[in-house]
């Protein structure tokens, strides 16, 4: 088994510097992940004192579903079904205000956090979050964007608040990305690189994964022509199936051992060009399940502290109790607690696959 705190702490060291090396002729990049990387480390100690004088685990990641509407209707979007996601005209589940959020992210960084995955919905619906989020430069905030509202007005806002990651998302080529998204959305998402490249932007993209599109997605071709798009992160997510109909699309066993050979290759292949980052990635090296604060949790649009978005149960608010309080959810401790974290890994969601028995422990 893998320590998971020296694995985390590596994990965000190599990340840093493989921004850094791929910034080096921008010196307005070099400048922001210089600073990061101090900011960083100042955040390690910070939850290294919270745990040796008060027993708390604080995770360095968050993950935020900060908006409920969305623009697409993407097939098989896990939003839609469990409630976050509805389109723009239809009625919406009850949201934080931007002060809330605001509150959120300051007591985040005060405890050391130092990722935040804004999600949705359509994240770039909410500017007046993203304001709130641009304003706290100790967390660097990745958006997993559909990449369509990207423009001239979010380019110069990335543009002046680089602690604001764009992520766009796709599921392989044109035909692939507009099967799942709508027809136009590749090209639509291409021009959105474009836009971000021409300002030497640092910005990523997230593919979910299925048996189908393993092989695709993970080509050395394809990714050579994303890299040459100006992307320096691919971040993976295993499809987590919504419905019976659809759980041929998410791993097995198999799957899972071949995912990670694949993305191994490629990170040595890519070394100094682009990141990879994998969810959930390799449970087994770190003794189970990264969820409900171990490693990570998620807050849903209404403050809900939820294990992760795959999980969507709560008996705790963050709104209301803050971050230092959720972490310590009746919930959330009866994960950590339980063989949740040494379940078997076939694919996607630990916790989805076991909801019965998180679902049990909610109700307990």
């Amino acid at each position: 088994m893998t320590d998971l705190s020296a694995y985390m702490a590596e994990s965000i060291c190599g990340i840093m510097k493989h921004a850094y090396t791929n910034v080096l002729s921008n010196p307005r990049e070099a400048r922001f992940v210089a600073r990061m990387q101090r900011a960083f480390r100042r955040s390690e100690r910070r939850r290294n004192e919270i745990l040796k004088d008060d027993g708390l685990d604080v995770p360095p990641f968050l993950i935020a579903s900060i908006a409920t509407a969305c623009n697409l209707q993407c097939k098989g979007c896990y939003a839609r079904k469990n409630g976050i996601a509805a389109d723009p005209d239809a009625p919406q589940k009850a949201t934080l205000k931007p002060n809330q959020w605001r509150t959120i992210f300051d007591e985040a960084a005060a405890l050391g956090v130092n990722f935040c995955l804004l999600a949705g919905g359509e994240p770039l619906t909410r500017r007046d979050i993203l304001d709130q989020a641009a304003a706290v430069k100790d967390i660097i905030f990745p958006i997993f964007t559909n990449g369509t509202m990207i423009g001239a007005q979010f380019v110069d806002f990335f543009k002046h608040h680089l602690n604001l990651v764009p992520v766009i998302s796709l599921e392989g080529d044109a035909s692939a990305t507009d099967n799942r998204r709508g027809q136009g959305v590749y090209q639509r998402a291409l021009l959105s690189m474009q836009l971000l490249a021409n300002e030497n932007l640092f910005f990523g993209t997230s593919i979910t994964v299925t048996t189908e599109n393993m092989h695709a997605v993970t080509d050395h071709a394809y990714l050579r022509q994303l890299h040459d798009l100006g992307c320096r992160l691919v971040f993976y997510v295993e499809y987590v199936p919504f419905d019976e109909t659809t759980a041929h699309l998410a791993f097995g066993y198999e799957h899972v051992a071949e995912m990670e050979h694949i993305v191994e290759q490629r990170r040595e292949q890519f070394a100094d060009d682009i990141i990879f980052l994998s969810f959930p990635g390799d449970e087994k090296a770190l003794d189970g399940c990264l969820a409900a604060g171990r490693g990570f949790f998620h807050i849903g649009p209404d403050g809900a502290a939820e294990p992760c978005p795959f999980s969507p149960y709560s008996d705790s608010n963050v709104a209301i109790l803050g971050l230092r309080q959720a972490l310590q959810s009746p919930l959330f401790r009866r994960i950590r607690n339980a063989r949740a974290l040494g379940w078997e890994h076939t694919g996607g969601c630990t916790l989805y696959e076991h909801r019965d028995e998180v679902e049990s422990m909610l109700k307990t």
